[in-house]
């Protein structure tokens, strides 16, 4: 028996999604994607906002853009769509300061939602979430075997140094992606040295990481990923660059190097199309071993999500198919979405 996992790319809640919400349905944010979101046994994205109503925006330095939606409707809406955890080490999580930072971790906990990534201190920043996927409770018919999986999920960034935590101060699990760096080496095998003692099936290393708007990893994000495969990482789940980036396979293992959007309110790039992206489906054997990733395409369609339409479904596949070639990353077709044999594609 086997379980699927989704990911995606980022979800931004506030400003105009937030403005919306308030005059809609809770779940409306997932659109058309709700039922297969709900059908998934995980669910892990990277919150691209803080979850609160109160604070003032950041301006010890210069930030551009502030995040920030109300926990009233967010948190029932991340419940309905199945979320199981967060990823928060990411560049907004403390844009409305540390009172803000510390209602999304307690709205999160109180919701029974997993985090990692952010915290008190670093020593909270860089503890795992960890979670047990049980498929008969999530959904599997009557009479199947039952069949649980233990997760653990590290997060971390490498932007906005100034949201860092440090050993007083809550912030974000800030690291430098350079796979040579010893204080990166360290702080990454303390996280998932943290994240092995709780012997999970699935290792999964979330990363916000690099400038917006690019269309590729560098050799240092590659670098990096592959060493993480190498230290135990099941599947690297990638974020930041607001478009989605190619794919790439290490030791049987995915490397998705960019998730692009999942939701949002942002100016939309019209060559670049940072409103359409994929929702990324890991199928994980009975031993715990991940043997395919599913590409379902998305659109953001009036600050919500939706199923890409044929045409758009059609630009998205091209794409992800011609960026991920460099990595040698050849996919099937199957209806609307692409699928990637890991074990077919394993380079190793």
């Amino acid at each position: 028996m086997s379980l699927r996992i989704g990911f995606t790319g980022d979800v931004m809640l506030g400003r105009l999604v937030d403005d919306h919400q308030r005059r809609r349905s809770v779940d409306a944010v997932w659109g058309t994607v709700l039922e297969r979101l709900r059908e998934l046994d995980g669910l892990v994205l990277n919150l691209e906002c803080c979850l609160s109503t109160r604070g003032r925006q950041w301006q010890r330095t210069y930030r551009p853009f502030h995040f920030r939606a109300d926990p009233d409707w967010a948190v029932p809406a991340l419940e309905r769509a199945d979320v199981d955890a967060c990823a928060l080490a990411n560049n907004h999580v403390l844009d409305y300061e540390e009172v803000a930072l510390r209602d999304t971790l307690d709205a999160l906990d109180e919701a029974g939602i997993g985090h990692a990534g952010a915290g008190e201190t670093i020593d909270d920043a860089l503890a795992p979430a960890v979670w047990t996927i049980d498929q008969i409770e999530r959904g599997a018919t009557k009479g199947d075997t039952a069949r649980a999986v233990d997760v653990a999920l590290v997060s971390f960034t490498d932007n906005t140094p100034e949201y860092a935590a440090d050993e007083n101060s809550p912030g974000t699990a800030w690291i430098e992606i350079d796979v040579d760096d010893a204080q990166t080496q360290q702080r990454t095998r303390e996280a998932l040295d943290r994240a092995r003692d709780a012997d999970p099936d699935l290792l999964i290393a979330s990363l916000h990481w690099g400038p917006n708007m690019v269309t590729e990893p560098p050799d240092a994000f590659r670098r990096f990923s592959r060493w993480l495969i190498e230290e135990g990482v099941d599947v690297v789940h990638g974020h930041s660059a607001h478009v989605f980036h190619g794919i790439e396979v290490h030791e049987g293992r995915p490397i998705v190097y960019d998730a692009g959007d999942f939701v949002d309110d942002y100016r939309v790039d019209l060559e670049l199309r940072n409103d359409r992206s994929f929702l990324f489906v890991l199928t994980v054997a009975s031993d715990g071993r991940p043997t395919e990733l599913r590409l379902h395409p998305t659109e953001i369609d009036d600050c919500s999500v939706a199923e890409a339409r044929p045409a758009v479904a059609e630009w998205s596949r091209d794409r992800m198919r011609g960026l991920s070639a460099q990595f040698g990353t050849e996919f099937e077709r199957d209806g609307e979405a692409l699928v990637l044999s890991l074990e077919e594609n394993d380079e190793a």
